[in-house]
């Protein structure tokens, strides 16, 4: 019967259909089309008109309301009905309500609610459909809930489980972008049931391209076809298509790989309200100089994603080692090389109660919908927090909670894959850091060997477009009388071409290089290094991924002198 229907169109009729539950939260992808595949034809309706005229369709009435529009209707008849009951009460209440209705919940819900049970007294069914629900019930703590919230809060929960509105053919609806928005008392309510929305997949993205297409030539529209368009177009909806193709279509300007990407990029960081950015490089594992058993680890899981084998790849990395030695840049390399999109989560908390839970959780929605994706998250230790944290209502937790439980989910392994960097792996809580979650843990060390401090150089004066006037490596790279970590060579040859520009040079000569190699003194925190550097060397998870000279350390004393560390630093 309801087969035409999308699969969270079916579970809501399941529902619907049980007699237990007359209201439901409508969450996720709410502002987009729904995909209605019947038998002679697929049709896309906006969402309030499938509720309207297909799943409510044979209801007597079917009224909406929204805090901007007010009250309004499916049907002039509904309207003259509601407006001839509200001209009753006006002559007994001595109000002016069919002149001008109020918008505010309050007063709306009280003059609904009396309409109501006349019409269920009636033996008429209804539907409410409530539009921005969030700016109705708000997600508030109930010290810091205002009297107008509190009180539309009572009437939807009220109605939830009136007898005579259970009995009846009566359903309200409210219909919200993130459920996490929402008042938690009415979220959790027994009488209340939530339906997730999600982003389009790729057949019904398949379908709708086809739908807006199908009366033109394609090719004339896009350079890709339309298999290509709807796999590399994961991660938006319809509306996001249809402008994609009305842009082609309006200003002549064919839809290309490379255009397309780029509008892709733009409109996913906009639907994630620049929370989510991506990061891009044209650098591989190629550049990477040193972490040799690292990279090689790293271009296996390339091959299994590559050969399709998602089920023999990690959920996630923990990448640890000292500041400076590249994790960042080895991880936007793998990423890179494997061909996936990455990105960067920034900064989604809020001063503003309830905001941070629904940042996060579109972003959730848009990384699923996106997949496969590699996520990358910087200073993991503090921007995760943890399950114990206090002092910000509880917000820290439910966070943590959110982001450990969306990385566990297995149905996700090889589609997601997480990469959690910090120099600190001894801060993170085991929660994170557990089999499930990010289960390989990488560990990434400044060069030791002659090979290590040659290469890191050489990649170093690409990296910088260091220009010598001859082939030269300094002796103080050769013979390890300093230790340079990535970000440290980096800073060092900068300082010899400035020594050189100085000097009206562009190229930079073997005495420039030595002389701003040996002059270089960098940021010395000797205790903080070598602590980070043990901490990585605990946490790696393979011990053929260590260097040789970590491998046969006894863990026991390696654990003893992290702890001496942490005391001595404070």
């Amino acid at each position: 019967m309801f087969d035409h229907y999308p699969s969270w169109g079916q579970e809501f009729a399941q529902k619907y259909l049980s007699r237990t539950i007359n209201q439901f939260l409508l969450h996720g992808n709410v502002h987009d089309m729904v995909c209605l595949n019947k038998k002679d034809k697929t049709d896309f309706v906006r969402l309030k008109t499938f509720l309207s005229e297909e799943f409510f369709g044979a209801r007597d009435f079917v009224v909406f309301y929204d805090r901007s529009s007010g009250i309004y209707f499916r049907d002039k008849e509904s309207q003259k009905d509601f407006n001839r009951a509200v001209a009753g009460r006006d002559s007994l209440l001595g109000t002016d309500y069919a002149n001008k209705l109020p918008k505010d919940p309050v007063r709306v819900f009280s003059l609904l609610e009396q309409y109501f049970r006349i019409r269920v007294d009636d033996k008429k069914s209804i539907a409410l459909i409530i539009d921005y629900a969030e700016t109705i019930v708000p997600m508030n703590e109930a010290g810091s809930t205002g009297s107008d919230d509190r009180t539309a809060l009572v009437y939807l929960s009220r109605w939830a489980h009136d007898p005579m509105f259970l009995a009846a053919d009566f359903t309200t609806v409210l219909i919200t972008e993130n459920l996490a928005d929402l008042n938690k008392t009415l979220v959790q309510n027994p009488y209340t049931s939530d339906i997730h929305i999600p982003i389009p997949n790729e057949q019904q993205r398949t379908e709708f391209i086809k739908y807006e297409t199908d009366k033109e030539t394609y090719k004339d529209l896009s350079a890709v076809s339309r298999p290509v368009l709807a796999q590399q177009t994961a991660g938006l909806n319809f509306i996001h298509l249809r402008s994609i193709l009305s842009n082609a279509r309006e200003n002549k300007e064919k839809i290309t790989h490379s255009r397309l990407s780029e509008v892709k990029k733009e409109l996913i960081e906009a639907e994630a309200y620049g929370l989510l950015e991506f990061v891009e490089t044209d650098y591989t594992l190629d550049n990477v100089a040193g972490h040799t058993n690292v990279k090689k680890h790293l271009r296996q899981a390339v091959k299994a994603l590559k050969q399709g084998r998602q089920d023999v790849l990690p959920m996630g990395y923990l990448v640890c080692g000292p500041v400076g030695t590249g994790k960042t840049f080895m991880v936007t390399c793998f990423a890179s090389e494997v061909g996936i999109p990455m990105v960067k989560l920034k900064n989604f908390r809020s001063q503003w109660q309830g905001v941070t839970e629904g940042n996060l959780e579109k972003i959730l929605g848009l990384l699923k919908a996106m997949a496969p994706v590699a996520v990358m998250i910087d200073e993991a230790d503090a921007y995760l927090g943890d399950r114990d944290a206090s002092g910000d209502s509880g917000v820290s937790s439910r966070v943590f909670s959110q982001i450990a439980t969306f990385m566990s989910d297995t149905r996700n392994r090889g589609r997601i894959i997480w990469f959690l960097m910090t120099a600190r792996p001894d801060l993170m809580p085991i929660d994170l850091k557990r089999q499930g979650r990010a289960e390989e843990h990488l560990a990434l060390f400044p060069p030791h060997t002659k090979e290590e401090r040659v290469e890191l150089f050489e990649a170093m004066s690409k990296k910088t477009g260091l220009q010598l006037t001859e082939e030269y490596v300094p002796q103080v790279i050769e013979q390890g009388l300093k230790t340079f970590s990535g970000a440290d060579m980096e800073a060092a040859l900068t300082r010899a071409k400035f020594r050189a520009a100085a000097e009206g040079k562009k190229k930079v000569s073997p005495e420039i290089l030595d002389l701003a190699l040996n002059d270089f003194l960098p940021p010395t925190y000797p205790e903080e290094v070598e602590l980070q550097t043990l901490s990585a060397v605990i946490e790696c998870t393979s011990k053929e991924l260590l260097p040789e000279r970590y491998q046969e350390m006894d863990r026991g004393e390696i654990l003893e002198k992290i702890e001496d560390l942490k005391l001595r630093i404070g």
